[in-house]
């Protein structure tokens, strides 16, 4: 079989144009010139075009042409018949236009599919995508389809089978394939960045293997191509003419089904049935062939009568089963009873009769703030709890993927609700961020869209004020989020970080700091984005690491630019012959070179001590340093020194007293205007003219990538306020290791230490507008005694909460008269995380000495994610101690990454990211890809988005409600370990909720409307009554231990095994007797029970209210109180369950019961074993063992035993003879030899 290459086959497409006239002559027209013939032919594409097509589902050549007609601005009338013989076209698909004159007759899948996509505008947008489109038609027509058919077509039965052709074809097909997955890597669709002609004619190419060839093991290997068809396929266009595709699980011959579809195009409703048609567009078939299939169409024929036989067998009434009822769908119910906003809800109507989260949720949470139910002073407290929320940005929304945020949330849910449960006092602190970076950046965007401006154009005042409109606009939607997440926070504390309260606190922060000299002015090195033109902080560096060469993508840049290789060049010795050759991965970087560094110890260079190397661009000297950072391994063992822009080198430049030359500005332009990765390659090409370049080669690398921007970071020199951070970091680290702050897990112990014991200085400048300005005063002296200061001397800045308390301390420090001062205040802003820091006491009205300050701070704990321990909370502790004194909390709970079903992280261009509201109410596939088109994504991005959601959440995501997000969040592991969030657990956690709500029901009805309960056990209880008060007891005390030790996948655990296995399944089945007997015969034992069970109800709802808090209330408002004149109002300010009160556990009764129910599993697994099940027996247990006498044929059951015990030794004796053969040890492979003596194992 030929398969040729893209290349050869875009000269040889074989698609021809018939334009039939009266006397029916043909003239032959190449598919090239078609594209000259389809704007001719436009205006005939109306309701008398006729598209004859093949009936059958898997013809891919008519699929193509359905497809591409989908796409066509007028669709033709579609036709199964066979065209008329007066055409003069031998194979379809064929479209016929009526052109007043004659029949214009167009046929072959190409020109057919080709000008009913041009009508579409999916044949390319210009001359050179058209050609694209060709290549790709060619390549499906010469290397796709031949080697799918090759492979496919036997599977069929269309063709003989020769498995060795049949395997040697298939793995030509995945060769083939793994060819366009490659070409698939970079791109979303094969031509321009939305689906074209060359997408349909590639993807019914390959429709046939997907559906029948295709394993799962090839579509992992094949991971691009399998994207892009289940993009390709889930087009709507595709899903009219094909319907949902089943991929292949396994390769198998498929069953032919004779009978056409009746509708053309429900392509997908089963495999070819005639090979005549299917391979129509082949050459003719000799009459050999034609024998070959009418014998095979007997065969069929026969095979059928033969399933039609076994089918009617099926019907008949005596062998007829009860057909298993169809999966209810999940119900939606409303609450419709109409409550004012802040009142409670109404539960004197009946419970729905099934679990709704539409229901459920409705009116709880604004009665909960109404009444208080959040705020510390509610109850009489006993101690003080206190956690304040980390702020989330302005510009932020909750999604599943926030490591920070929702396993935060629901810890924190825990933690304050269990603690106010207890009766503390319990203060939840709510805040905002106001995101320096992310908001500008978010509201420049905005602006440059709605109308075209820049911040530069408004100026900065008036785009200040932007920004307070949008976020006085759009930021309080994670607000909104928590509240509907059923968060217990006090709302009327809500912070904002830009509020006068905070920014007051800010300024004290950093006047204080100031006047200390723990804040200072300094000229260094940051992380530069050359497109904010700001310094950016570590976090929001992204650290993208390359194998190799890498084209990437650098903004404000036409190409591609190349990363991950070594450049290696020499620099001549001043004075002599030698050369001294150094690499580097930034070649552009040596224009600012200041020496040439090597090991103390390197032999090689000993005789250079003292030496110059020259520049080759300028008369530039630079010393040879013998500096210990040196890797003598590495290349030559010559580095070269710029430092000016690399941190190692900025040390080394420190160290031996190099010149800094920044060759930079803050737009990354070199002082000629050349942009700098433009200057790479100019620096290269002068360095290959003068003979000192060596070589290139790959090198694996790590290219810092602002998070923000997407630009390459630079390292750039510039003057910016920093925070000595040494003996902060001291106090902070000692805190850790004398008890007095405790990090949960610890395992990041390790991390703190390091980074505290080896902490460096903190640049706190960020060259914004939105934010805090800096409240610092570059001072300018009228007075000739006084010399003009620099902007790196901090004798020369100044710091003041107004520009008059500044001018004061300037006249004080250079003894002038206040007049003589002039003052400019620094243009930066301060870091966000500098306000995040004072966070903890700065809402409580810092450094103002309030009751609030006096009562919660310091906190008690604080959660938070893992990956910003010493972005946040190191620096919280710092700031803590050094402003306050005090430690700002007394626990760090530190929770894991949450990840999505696959393990991925979770980000917006993977289409991942989902929003907790979304899961709560639920959302369909296209309102998951409408929310994409409202995001600032980039249209490259949102289309690879939306593939992922399609293939994450092929019928969107289903209604699970607030209850069953919040459980399934909590039952993931946690402390440290990585999370895998599968929206289907979710899900399963609401059918969970469905069995409390039966459950319950259930109970209720059982205890009856004159029910009430006792204040203590009667002590009557019954085996299974003790039993399940044991078991409850069990759980309060996992409960407790699992919340002391914030392990809250142990609450979920033993909270759903006892509602579930334990009170559902064994509990509630063993009471049903006692209640289905009369009045007479058990009414005390039935008092007993319904005590018993109205215990478990309510503790067990106790239990679950901090996790599930909407159902569980709504549950509990129907249970009747022991004490209704003073127990709470609301379930989640009632008493959480302790150990204590509830003491019941016994290990006895716990092994009794055991038995009892091992009993039960054992008798129920020989009545299915020995089939009966429909059969009632009395069975006795004597000794442990079950006594079934009468019930099983025992010398039937000994006969096949024994039978099975010959065969066994049979089985013996072969293994045996075969592993006693002298050369056994010797020939037989090891692997087969384990094989054999495991089933001797077995055997005996």
């Amino acid at each position: 079989m030929d398969f040729r290459s893209v290349a050869e086959a875009a000269d040889q497409t074989r698609n021809t144009l018939h334009v039939a006239s009266d006397n029916r002559e043909s003239a032959r027209i190449h598919v090239p010139e078609l594209c000259k013939l389809t704007s001719s032919f436009c205006f005939i594409l109306k309701e008398m075009a006729a598209l004859f097509v093949s009936p059958h589902p898997d013809d891919f050549r008519s699929l193509l042409a359905l497809i591409a007609a989908e796409f066509s601005s007028s669709s033709p009338r579609t036709l199964t018949e066979e065209p008329p013989a007066s055409l003069g076209a031998r194979s379809r698909p064929i479209l016929v236009l009526d052109a007043g004159d004659g029949d214009a007759v167009l046929s072959g899948a190409g020109a057919v599919s080709w000008y009913l996509a041009n009508q579409g505008k999916r044949a390319g947008v210009d001359p050179k995508q058209q050609s694209q489109v060709w290549q790709w038609l060619s390549f499906a027509d010469n290397e796709l389809t031949p080697v799918s058919c090759a492979v496919v077509f036997p599977l069929l039965g269309m063709t003989g089978v020769d498995k060795k052709l049949q395997q040697s074809s298939r793995a030509e097909l995945i060769r083939v394939l793994k060819v366009l997955d490659k070409a698939l890597e970079p791109r979303t669709f094969l031509v321009g960045e939305t689906i074209t002609l060359a997408d349909v004619a590639v993807a019914t190419a390959v429709l046939l293997p997907f559906k029948y060839v295709l394993e799962p093991s090839d579509r992992k290997v094949l991971t691009n191509v399998t994207r892009w068809f289940t993009t390709c396929t889930n087009q709507p266009q595709f899903l009219k003419v094909l319907g949902k595709i089943t991929l292949c699980e396994k390769m198998v011959p498929v069953t032919l089904n004779t009978n056409p579809p009746p509708n053309a195009k429900a392509a997908n409703a089963g495999p070819a049935g005639d090979p005549a048609d299917a391979t129509a567009n082949g050459p003719p078939k000799t009459e050999a062939q034609l024998k070959k299939e009418a014998k095979k169409k007997e065969k069929l024929e026969k095979f059928q009568q033969k399933k039609d036989t076994e089918a009617k067998k099926k019907t008949q009434p005596s062998t007829e089963k009860k057909a298993k009822p169809e999966k209810k769908e999940l119900g939606v119910i409303t609450y419709s009873v109409p409550t004012a906003a802040g009142e409670k809800k109404d539960v004197i109507s009946p419970l729905p009769d099934s679990y709704s989260p539409q229901y459920v949720e409705a009116a709880w949470y604004p009665w909960w703030e109404k009444k208080g139910f959040f705020k510390p002073e509610y109850g009489n407290p006993r101690g003080v709890f206190m956690m304040c929320i980390p702020p989330p940005n302005v510009t932020g929304s909750l999604h599943l993927g926030h490591a920070l945020w929702l396993r935060h949330e629901i810890t924190c849910f825990l933690s304050t609700m269990i603690f106010k449960m207890r009766g503390e006092t319990t203060l939840w602190n709510p805040g905002c961020d106001h995101a320096g970076i992310a908001t500008q950046v978010v509201v420049e965007k905005k602006l440059m869209r709605e109308r075209g401006m820049s911040r530069h154009d408004l100026g900065r005042e008036n785009f200040i004020k932007e920004v307070w409109n949008w976020k006085n606009e759009k930021g309080d939607r994670i607000y909104h989020q928590l509240k509907k997440l059923g968060s217990s926070l006090d709302w009327d504390r809500a912070c904002f970080t830009m509020d006068p309260k905070l920014s007051y606190a800010v300024q004290e922060a950093f006047i204080r700091m100031h006047d200390e000299g723990v804040i200072y002015r300094s000229k260094r090195l940051v992380n530069w984005s050359c497109t904010l033109n700001s310094a950016i902080s570590d976090i929001e560096v992204d650290k993208k690491e390359l194998t190799g060469r890498t084209l990437l993508p650098v903004p404000g840049y036409k190409e591609k630019v190349e990363f991950g290789v070594l450049v290696s060049f020499a620099y001549k010795v001043d004075g002599s012959d030698e050369e001294v050759i150094v690499a580097t991965t930034r070649i552009e970087t040596m224009l600012g070179d200041t020496a040439v560094a090597v090991h103390p110890d390197d032999s090689r260079y000993q005789h250079l001590k003292g030496k110059m190397v020259l520049h080759p661009f300028c008369d530039r000297k630079m010393p040879i340093v013998f500096d210990d950072f040196v890797d003598v391994s590495f290349g030559t063992g010559a580095v070269k020194i710029t430092p000016a822009h690399d941190h190692n080198d900025y040390e080394v430049g420190e160290r031996h007293n190099l010149a800094f030359i920044n060759i930079l500005d803050e737009n990354g332009l070199l002082i000629n205007g050349m942009k700098r990765f433009e200057a790479r390659k100019t620096v290269l090409q002068a360095l290959k003219d003068r003979g000192q370049f060596k070589e290139i080669k790959d090198n694996p690398m790590v290219v810092p990538v602002c998070s923000r921007s997407k630009d390459i970071v630079e390292p750039l020199l510039k003057p910016q306020w920093y925070v000595n951070c040494t003996d902060m970091g001291k106090q902070a680290a000692d805190a850790v290791r004398e008890g007095r702050l405790k990090i949960i897990p610890d395992h990041h112990l390790k991390t703190w230490f390091n980074w505290m014991d080896n902490i460096r200085d903190w640049c706190i400048s960020r060259q914004l507008w939105w934010g805090h300005r800096i409240p610092a005063y570059f001072i300018t002296v009228s007075d000739a005694s006084v010399k003009p200061g620099e902007d790196v001397d901090g004798h020369y800045w100044v710091s003041g909460k107004s520009e008059e308390e500044a001018r004061e301390k300037a006249a004080k420090r250079f003894n002038v008269s206040a007049e003589r001062i002039t003052l400019r205040q620094d243009e930066d802003v301060l870091d966000t995380w500098f306000s995040s820091g004072i966070f903890p006491f700065s809402i409580f009205g810092w450094p103002n000495e309030t009751q609030d300050l006096n009562v919660f701070y310091p906190g008690t704990l604080l959660e938070t994610g893992h990956d910003i321990l010493f972005f946040w909370v190191a620096r919280m502790v710092m700031m803590g101690l050094k402003l306050t004194g005090k430690l700002p909390f007394k626990e760090v709970y530190l929770h894991a990454v949450v990840r999505d079903a696959h393990g991925r992280k979770m980000s917006k261009s993977l289409g991942n990211v989902i929003d907790p509201l979304d899961v709560i109410t639920g959302i369909s596939l296209e309102g998951l890809h409408a929310l994409l088109i409202d995001s600032n994504l980039d249209p490259l991005e949102v289309e690879k988005a939306k593939q992922g959601q399609t293939s994450d959440y092929p019928n969107g995501i289903p209604e699970c409600g607030t209850d069953a997000l919040r459980f399934a969040l909590c039952a993931y592991t946690g402390q440290g370990r990585d999370i895998n969030l599968d929206v289907n657990r979710i899900l399963g956690y609401r059918h969970f909720c469905n069995k409390l709500w039966n459950a319950v029901k259930f109970a209720m009805k059982t205890l009856g409307d004159n029910f009430v309960p006792s204040e203590k056990l009667c002590g009557d209880e019954s085996v299974s009554d003790r039993w399940i008060l044991s078991r409850l007891s069990a759980a309060v005390g996992l409960c407790d231990a699992g919340f002391k030790a914030y392990d809250f996948p142990t609450i979920t655990t033993a909270i759903y095994n006892f509602w579930l296995y334990e009170l559902c399944d064994v509990y509630l089945e063993s009471v049903k007797p006692v209640f289905a007997k009369s009045e007479e015969d058990s009414t005390s034992q039935r008092l007993v029970c319904r005590q018993t069970l109205y215990t478990c109800l309510e503790v067990g709802l106790r239990l679950l209210s901090p996790v599930m808090p909407f159902v569980s209330e709504e549950l509990y408002q129907r249970l009747p109180r022991r004490r209704p004149h003073s127990d709470p109002p609301s379930i989640c300010v009632t008493s959480y369950p302790d150990t204590e009160e509830f003491c019941w556990h016994s290990a006895e009764v716990d092994r009794d019961m055991e038995f009892v129910m091992t009993v039960i599993k054992t008798i129920r697994s020989l009545r299915a074993d020995y089939n009966l099940t429909k059969t009632r027996a009395d069975c006795e247990m004597t000794n442990g063992r079950f006594d079934g006498t009468g019930l099983i044929d025992v010398e039937k059951e000994v006969a096949k035993l024994m039978t099975k015990k010959g065969e066994l030794e049979k089985q013996m004796e072969k293994l045996r003879g075969k592993m006693g053969k002298s050369d056994y040890k010797e020939k037989v492979p090891v692997k087969v030899q384990e094989q054999d003596a495991e089933k001797v194992r077995e055997i005996n």
